[in-house]
């Protein structure tokens, strides 16, 4: 991984300038403390910082192609870098490193803009093509590295990270209630939308060209599932089959990622997903496995038995990184400076202490279990879609007419185009609280900025689809890609100059996935069934029989009960009044509510609004963000 940034000026008109290029690549030096380097020419720069993994002596940037008419910066990695490189040296082309960022290169002389379909990896670059005067921007298929940008005064702006879009002097600094919206209301943000006023995320499988002064963001790739009418019963398949093939393409997918010049480590969970992705590296590894965990003091949310027996079983160089909830007061501020967002919940602050521990041990890489809930339904939504499928056909046999729809329903149908497709529990119910706390001036502008407003989806890529493959798709776009991967993933990985990577999200592994029916993902009620079955032969029985465990720290009611002042300043009626997104008597409602004895973890999960407010006083103080004016 690595940070990149650059500006274009979209009429053509002056150079750009190095002095602003430095400015911008310095705010991203967690990303790359290895090197930097720049591009200048024509109306183009480009900076990127390198985080040195694979080539570390030759594979600098920007790298260019041997007539220099082609440059390119890339933040990621293309892990079949391997065999394109064969395919591009038969065809004739000359490699002058062995880094995998050079393949860019030569790919776009042969196919243009197409290069992405050739590429299985996690990435964000930019490419300036000088013969055309074309600049290309593209992100990965999933969204696993972060891309953003704003056009203003005429120029392009875009990095890896917002911070270093602020940078740029024409870059003003905004709020966007859309963005605070998301994420009061879903798991984090959705593509394109961000925190920041004017400022937009390039969304997962989109590249971007910019020619003759257009900027074009266009679509490549999507999480295409069959029709549910052309889904073969599953009866006609053989899962032994199936399931050998997703076998195999999960051990080609970990071995790819074990790829580099520097050390790598595994994070185990104590869940099935962590774990079967360090069983499978356990049986080529070279060396030892190196594992982290996080601990904490709390039972509710410790799996440190499950995390031990799997290290034991690996026989790995077991890491446990403690984590309390006076770690999670005093790095809050750290962890929403560089998720760049308020939060609902206080994770990431145990995954920042996370990757710290994996650097100070000398690690670059970590291999992770992340996509595999969203691909094999690993989440309790999965098993109520089913249930309620299953009410809906009895009571469709019991009666030829049917009940008038409820307001959820009714907003189920306009979000999904589909009634009985609840995504997040009770989400109406939520929305009429996230009104009340919003302040008077800013509930007034709700229906500028409402983000159920509209479908937050393509819909044509639920419609006729098994109800288990909308969810998927749901989960893709609305929790893995800006989510899990971004402000729980990227940024806090990446805090600490450590890249993360995700072996079920492998194009080949996804493919694998889209071709099993849906009833051999949840088979009955038995989530990840696929997954289960293989782990069989790699992890520990006790940890393939064990029940989902959600990743989740202390929440916001915990966090009160502990004798910080700081907190109690972000909640003061006088800060919250003076900066003028949420109503004062609200909140004070809001914490008396949280801190009462009825409110415990599994009622804050994933909708603690209270934590939202306290992190989103701690975004405005860090990036020097205005008053709602």
């Amino acid at each position: 991984m690595c940070g990149i940034v650059g500006y274009a000026h979209l009429n053509g008109g002056h150079p750009a300038d190095r002095a602003v290029l430095e400015r911008m690549a310095g705010t991203l030096f967690h990303r790359g403390p290895d090197s930097d380097g720049y591009f200048l020419a024509d109306h183009v720069g480009l900076a990127t910082r390198r985080l040195s993994i694979v080539d570390p002596a030759t594979g600098d940037q920007p790298i260019a192609s041997p007539d220099g008419n082609v440059t390119v910066c890339c933040n990621g990695e293309v892990f079949n870098h391997a065999e394109l490189r064969d395919r591009l040296t038969a065809a004739g082309h000359v490699f002058r490193t062995g880094g995998d960022v050079e393949v860019l290169v030569h790919l776009y002389e042969e196919h243009g803009t197409g290069l992405v379909h050739h590429l299985n990896g996690q990435f964000s670059f930019a490419l300036y093509d000088r013969a055309r005067r074309r600049l290309v921007l593209a992100r990965d298929h999933v969204g696993i590295t972060p891309l953003h940008y704003t056009v203003t005064g005429g120029t392009l702006v875009f990095g890896s990270e917002v911070k270093a879009l602020l940078a740029h002097p024409l870059v003003r600094r905004e709020v966007d209630p859309g963005g605070l919206d998301q994420i009061m209301l879903l798991p984090g943000l959705v593509s394109p939308r961000t925190m920041f006023a004017g400022i937009a995320t390039l969304p997962p499988g989109h590249l971007m060209v910019v020619e003759d002064g257009r900027v074009d963001v266009r679509r490549y790739w999507d999480l295409d599932y069959p029709l549910a009418a052309e889904l073969s019963p599953p009866a006609a398949a053989d899962p032994e089959e199936r399931f050998g093939r997703l076998e195999q393409a999960l051990q080609r997918s970990v071995e790819l990622r074990m790829r580099a010049d520097v050390p790598h480590a595994y994070y185990l969970s104590g869940g099935l997903d962590s774990s079967l992705v360090a069983g499978i590296a356990a049986k080529s590894a070279a060396e030892r496995l190196r594992t982290f965990s996080v601990t904490f003091p709390d039972a509710r949310m410790s799996e440190q038995p499950y995390q031990q027996m799997v290290a034991r079983s690996l026989d790995s160089e077991h890491h446990e990184v403690p984590v309390t909830p006076g770690h999670l007061l005093d790095q809050l501020r750290e962890v929403v400076r560089h998720s760049e967002c308020p939060l609902k919940e206080s994770y990431n602050v145990a995954s920042v202490r996370l990757s710290a521990a994996v650097r100070a041990r000398g690690a670059k890489v970590v291999l992770s279990g992340e996509g595999a809930d969203e691909l094999f339904a690993g989440y309790v939504g999965y098993k109520f879609d089913k249930q309620t499928a299953a009410r809906a056909a009895r009571s469709r046999r019991r009666t030829a007419t049917g009940r008038p729809l409820s307001a959820e329903q009714r907003l189920n149908q306009r979000l999904w185009g589909n009634p009985l497709l609840a995504y997040g529990q009770r989400l109406g119910e939520l929305a009429s609280a996230r009104a009340e706390l919003y302040s008077p001036q800013l509930r007034s502008r709700l229906p500028d900025f409402d983000c159920l407003a509209q479908p937050l989806v393509d819909l044509a890529q639920l419609k006729g689809r098994h109800v288990l493959h909308q969810r998927s798709y749901l989960d893709f776009k609305l929790r893995l890609a800006d989510h899990l991967l971004g402000d729980h993933g990227d940024r806090v990985a990446m805090a600490n100059s450590v890249e993360a990577r995700y072996p079920f999200l492998d194009r080949g592994v996804i493919d694998c996935a889209r071709a099993l029916h849906p009833d051999l993902v949840l088979h009955g009620f038995e989530e990840k069934y696929p997954l289960k079955r293989i782990a069989e032969r790699y992890v520990p029985r006790e940890i393939v029989n064990r029940e989902k465990f959600a990743f989740h720290a202390n929440p916001s009611a915990d966090l009160l009960r502990i004798d910080r002042s700081w907190i109690d300043d972000y909640l003061a009626p006088a800060r919250i009044r003076r900066e003028g997104y949420f109503d004062p008597s609200a909140v004070q409602e809001l914490r008396a509510r949280y801190t009462g004895r009825e409110v415990g973890l599994n009622t804050l999960f994933e909708d603690d609004l209270l934590m939202v407010v306290v992190t989103h006083g701690i975004f405005l103080e860090t990036f020097d963000l205005p008053a709602l004016s």
